[in-house]
């Protein structure tokens, strides 16, 4: 497992964090939920290329 991964990851859900901090003291709710969403979305983009990067490697092990 890359660990550039586990930073990436990291970096996104502290500046998530953060975020959500300064916008909900300053009360925007609805934009920290926003942040938070995005955030997520993000990451699960990031998952979704590594998944992908795996099955083409599964695919190209296997000859299929």
């Amino acid at each position: 497992m890359d660990v550039d991964l586990i930073f990436k990851i990291a970096a996104v859900g502290l500046l998530v964090a953060v975020l959500n901090l300064l916008l909900t003291r300053s009360g925007r709710e609805e934009q920290a939920l926003m942040t938070t969403i995005a955030g997520l979305i993000v990451v699960l983009f990031i998952l979704i290329q590594r998944i992908a990067e795996l099955f083409d490697l599964i695919r190209t092990l296997f000859e299929l």
